[in-house]
């Protein structure tokens, strides 16, 4: 099928993500903020955004945005900070309670939605985001992403999925086949490593929680369940342990040797795969920046990660970044716009053009899918039905204490068996649940 069919086609299945929930499980604060009612038409503004593997690209794209923000905004600077992924959690949780430090604007993941709502961290910017004449091509649910009861607190920012890069030069040079199902995966994983000891055959991550979650899924595992308005883990059931099983035998010396990859983050693996260590790797469709920045650039190719049984695709994660102007800001209005114009349709092609992000409105992203062959596995792969995880303010608590990669990093260290780890990830997912309400 021509990737202009597929991309025509990206909305409804993306639609239907499991992530309604995210406007009925918080309850939002009220929309006062702590600002004092001052709304500065000068002055700085500051922005966190995040860093990236390569960060150059979407730091010329920013600066842009921001040279021309600036020019049309007399007496007004901005500040922009790249802040790690890895350390948001803590570093933002710190800017609500401290609205004096605070940013005006920040990036965020779109599994914090809910959490940052309920922290009472993000502006209600319901009417403005309603009156941007962008907004009504928006991706359905990158809207969802931003929404909490009905009430928007920021605009997408980017989509992303993850897929199977692999090394074209080792895979005809070891007359491999690209693996049909994840059991061939993993033997095919091994395979290149025992042949290639210098090399990991799949590079993975005992804290790459979003790598690890296709296992657990194409396996019919679920992280978590709805119950009772709340929700009740289910990440120790049959079906995700077989899942997990299947990940963590990928730790060891005959594929990702555990005393290095136990450690290794998601930008790890594909810094691995980038610079020549690894023949595999899951990456994002926003990981085409580095990945073309590596030694590898013109010798890979992606495919999406195949699932079970043969001809399936593994659900991936429905990854993607959000922009939101935190309560406390004292720059409301200059907040607002320079978030829409971070967020805009021309910003968020030029973003794809630097980093390979996916836009979130549906007919940038046909534009980009149209010239840019590499779109093609991403976008089968959001077609095939990708997963959300549990739509509950909790998430974050548990996403920042490390819940799963700690699950994962007690098993591949022989600590804790399968059984035994997943029950205690259970224990922790459920009190986070109870907490949250």
């Amino acid at each position: 099928m021509k990737l202009a069919h597929l991309s025509a086609r990206m909305a409804a299945p993306i639609a239907a993500l499991v992530v309604a929930g995210l406007t009925a499980t918080a309850c939002a604060p009220e929309s006062s903020d702590n600002s004092g009612g001052k709304d500065e038409k000068s002055g700085t503004l500051r922005v966190w955004l995040f860093q990236e593997v390569t960060n150059a690209p979407k730091e010329k794209v920013v600066d842009d945005v921001v040279t021309a923000f600036e020019k049309a905004h007399k007496g007004t600077k901005v500040d922009v900070q790249y802040i790690p992924v890895e350390t948001r959690a803590e570093k933002i949780k710190a800017a609500f309670n401290d609205p004096k430090s605070a940013p005006d604007l920040i990036e965020y993941g779109n599994t914090d939605t809910a959490g940052y709502v309920k922290d009472g961290g993000l502006a209600d910017v319901s009417e403005e985001f309603t009156d941007w004449s962008e907004s009504k091509d928006t991706d359905p649910t990158a809207k969802q992403s931003v929404t909490v009861d009905g009430k928007i607190y920021g605009a997408p920012y980017f989509v992303g999925v993850r897929a199977l890069y692999y090394r074209t030069d080792i895979f005809d040079d070891l007359g491999l086949d690209v693996p049909k199902t994840q059991e061939e995966l993993i033997s095919t994983a091994k395979e290149i490593r025992q042949a290639k000891p210098d090399l990991y055959g799949l590079a993975v991550g005992g804290a790459y929680t979003y790598g690890a979650m296709p296992f657990i899924w194409s396996n019919g595992g679920e992280i978590a369940e709805g119950k009772g308005g709340s929700y009740a883990s289910t990440i120790d059931s049959a079906a995700a342990q077989k899942g997990i099983k299947a990940y963590t035998s990928l730790f060891g010396d005959d594929n990702c040797p555990a005393a290095k990859c136990a450690g290794m983050g998601g930008n790890d693996t594909v810094t691995a795969f980038a610079s020549g260590k690894a023949a595999m790797a899951i990456g994002g469709d926003f990981s085409h920046a580095a990945i073309e920045a590596g030694k590898v650039k013109g010798k890979y190719k992606v495919v999406p990660l195949p699932g079970v049984k043969s001809g399936e695709i593994a659900p991936a994660f429905a990854g993607g970044n959000n922009l939101g102007v935190l309560r406390s800001t004292t720059h409301r209005t200059l907040a607002v716009d320079l978030m829409e114009q971070l967020a805009s349709k021309k910003t968020q092609g030029a973003l794809f053009d630097a980093m390979g992000f996916l836009p979130t409105f549906t007919d940038v992203r046909q534009d980009v899918a149209k010239r840019e062959p590499f779109v093609e596995p991403f976008v089968k792969t959001l077609g095939a039905g990708a997963k959300f995880v549990p739509a509950s303010p909790a998430w974050s608590q548990i996403d920042a204490s490390l819940v799963l990669p700690t699950m994962f990093q007690e098993v591949v260290s022989g600590r804790k068996d399968v059984e035994a780890a997943s029950k205690d990830a259970a224990k922790k997912m459920n009190d986070a649940f109870s907490s949250a309400g």
